[in-house]
């Protein structure tokens, strides 16, 4: 079981769920509990707290493994300010205050102004937490980073600070570093949470700063004061370049991010969350949701409740990470669509900037122009579609002026056709004047934009091949279709194939997420794309909405 699979058992608890509306006798009181475990699956995540002393490189250790170069490093936090580091649509800090409930949002390039001395002298803007969102498949897998402020700056007040995460946290990361391993601040901290019963993962970083030996020295070293630390079972200890694995994972270099040591400890952080976190909790949502069908009067629905409640609870069990296979984080996520790629179809977009242009003029001209008007009522007018886009964007007064021509036409059309011989045949002679894809001068437009926006995709994939993937947005299936039946490269219609399959399962998740946050009455956990993602998932298989809708 990866993350995606895990996402995956957490969906079809909520599915069973809402089935058990339809077999509960009291459905009040079955709103009243399920919304507690609605709530129980929506705010699920996990609470990955980072420790350590300034400079050690927690934050480039979280840019390593997040993939990407955002979050300021080299900056001195307050010892009171908690920052963290969780999913967001968009790019953007969140400030949380000590004396208000009223969240604000500031640019990212701004975090230093808010949780540094420097720039917020004694936290006088009383800043309680801010939470870093950032656009990273981790993130969006349910991990969420809490970096405290570094050791050794104020250790007791530093100590209370931390210590008030140890209720909510599922495991600490030390980072300690090389050139100075476990100093004493870090010591009594690992002293501390010894007895907490919490997950310590200890990570000696900037290991391309030493060579063999030194580095043997220091792991010994390390090792040695861990067991004198923990009575029970010490820490394991990751050796990892952060500095490394960063660069290694922007230029997509295999051999690097392994010899940085990043995904050893990814992985480890993976299992440890899959394994001892996520399937006892999944598996104690399904003896939640069997104790609750068992309260049901027997009846023919209520066992296949029980039933199907126990059958995912074995696959659930099957699934188990300790039994099956667990792939590496890297592989797990770097290949997942990006928010980026999820941008609204291009020829959709295409088709709607020309119909906007065009009707610009177009609605000015039927006003005015004789001409134009007498056009117009030959073809019968628009098709029944663009007729309705038509009114939505021109004026009342623009369609009494542009508009009477046609029905004039069709009045005098239905008045020959009163005294047509062959009157029963009048039907089929109505519907062939009405005006289609064909005649309809705003279908001819949309088509022209849409044929010319394929066939320009169609010319850079064809120049550019898989390296033109990542700039395609997401097309509407019908445009999808068109596309590639331009295309003659077998490879290349298979990547758009499977890319196309892992955007549709990305929006699917989206929406799951979504209603299940809202079933959860956790309106307020939703990112901008969960919010979104009814729409968006509906555009992905219809061509875009009106304009003016």
């Amino acid at each position: 079981m990866d993350l995606r699979e895990y996402e995956q058992h957490k969906f079809a608890i909520a599915d069973l769920l809402r089935q058990m509306e339809l077999a509960a006798p009291d459905k009040q009181r079955w709103r009243d509990q399920a919304t507690a475990l609605f709530t129980r699956l929506a705010e699920d995540r996990f609470n990955l707290v980072l420790v350590g002393r300034f400079s050690r490189g927690k934050t480039s250790l979280m840019n390593a493994i997040l993939g990407m170069d955002r979050l300021p490093t080299g900056i001195i936090p307050l010892t009171s300010v908690i920052t963290s580091v969780a999913y967001g649509s968009v790019e953007r800090v969140r400030l949380r205050f000590t004396k208000s409930f009223m969240d604000e949002d500031v640019p990212l390039a701004s975090l230093p102004q808010y949780v540094t001395q420097q720039g917020n002298p004694g936290n006088a803007k009383g800043i309680k937490e801010a939470e870093v969102q950032l656009p990273a498949e981790i993130l969006r897998r349910g991990f969420y980073f809490v970096d405290t402020p570094g050791l050794g700056s104020a250790i007791e007040e530093n100590t209370r600070t931390t210590e008030s995460y140890l209720p909510e946290a599922d495991a600490f990361l030390l980072v300690t570093s090389f050139d100075s391993p476990l100093s004493e601040e870090e010591l009594r901290f690992l002293r501390e949470v010894s007895s907490s019963s919490r997950r310590v993962f200890v990570v000696l970083n900037k290991q391309d700063t030493v060579n063999d030996e030194e580095r043997s020295e220091a792991l010994v070293y390390v090792r040695r004061k861990l067991d004198a630390t923990f009575e029970q079972k010490s820490p394991k200890i990751f050796s990892i370049s952060a500095r490394q694995a960063l660069e290694a994972k922007q230029a997509r270099d295999s051999q690097r991010l392994e010899a940085s040591g990043i995904l050893v400890l990814e992985q480890e952080l993976v299992d440890f969350l899959l394994t001892q976190k996520r399937s006892e909790f999944l598996l104690r949502m399904c003896d939640r949701l069997a104790d609750l069908a068992r309260s049901f009067p027997g009846s023919e629905q209520t066992l296949g409740l029980a039933e199907r409640i126990s059958a995912l609870s074995r696959r659930i069990a099957i699934d188990s990470p300790s039994r099956a296979r667990s792939e590496p984080t890297q592989k797990s996520v770097a290949d997942a669509p990006t928010a980026a790629q999820l941008q609204p179809c291009e020829v959709c977009a295409a088709a709607s900037s020309a119909l906007w242009e065009f009707q610009r003029g177009f609605q000015y001209e039927i006003m005015i122009n004789r001409a134009a008007q007498r056009d117009l009522a030959a073809r019968g007018g628009l098709c029944s579609f663009h007729t309705w886009q038509y009114e939505a964007n021109a004026s009342p007064q623009g369609v009494s002026e542009g508009y009477p021509a046609v029905l004039e036409d069709w009045a005098a059309w239905m008045r020959g056709a009163a005294s047509d011989a062959e009157i029963l045949g009048v039907a089929a002679k109505l519907n062939a004047r009405l005006p289609n894809e064909a005649s309809c001068v705003l279908c001819r437009v949309r088509a022209k934009a849409e044929s010319d926006a394929i066939a320009g995709s169609s010319r850079r994939l064809t120049v550019e091949g898989s390296q033109a993937l990542n700039r395609l947005s997401a097309l509407c299936l019908p445009h999808f279709g068109r596309l590639i039946g331009t295309l003659r490269n077998e490879q290349l219609i298979g990547e758009l194939l499977t890319r196309q399959a892992a955007l549709l399962e990305r929006l699917a998740e989206d929406m799951k997420r979504s209603a299940l946050k809202h079933d959860g009455v956790r309106r307020y956990l939703l990112s901008d794309e969960e919010e979104s993602a009814s729409k968006r998932g509906l555009s992905l298989l219809a061509r875009a909405r009106p304009i003016a809708d």
